[in-house]
């Protein structure tokens, strides 16, 4: 299984971007994906998750009403909306996904074992 995040950028604060996290070797049913972010000097944290199948989402509080993750069944990709960006949105931006992921864990990086290389996001002021 292979991930392949894209769609970051440089962008004004308030602008908006659209990630893409595209998987290789296997199609995302019965996955759950999330987009983690880290930004310089600090850890990965957990910024949105769906499970593929129920269509359930998670977000973290400071992007709840400004980040929308959804999901195109055809085209086996999740999508992270990003709307209203502010400066501290910048960070590198991970999708990961994993089949045994529970609720309970979805906003913990431990519980997935497939990573994508990243895209960077950077907001100006």
């Amino acid at each position: 299984v292979q991930l392949q995040a894209s769609g970051g950028g440089l962008v004004q604060a308030g602008g908006s971007l659209r990630l893409s996290c595209e998987m290789s070797g296997d199609t995302f049913r019965g996955y759950v994906v999330g987009w983690f972010r880290q930004a310089p000097g600090k850890e990965r944290e957990f910024a949105a998750g769906i499970r593929w199948n129920s269509g359930f989402t998670s977000y973290e509080d400071s992007v709840k009403g400004r980040f929308t993750i959804s999901k195109d069944n055809a085209k086996n990709t999740v999508y992270l909306q990003m709307n209203s960006l502010k400066p501290e949105d910048t960070a590198v931006y991970y999708c990961a996904a994993d089949r045994n992921v529970i609720v309970s864990s979805l906003r913990s990086s431990r519980a997935y074992d497939n990573w994508g290389q990243g895209t960077l996001v950077t907001v100006s002021s």
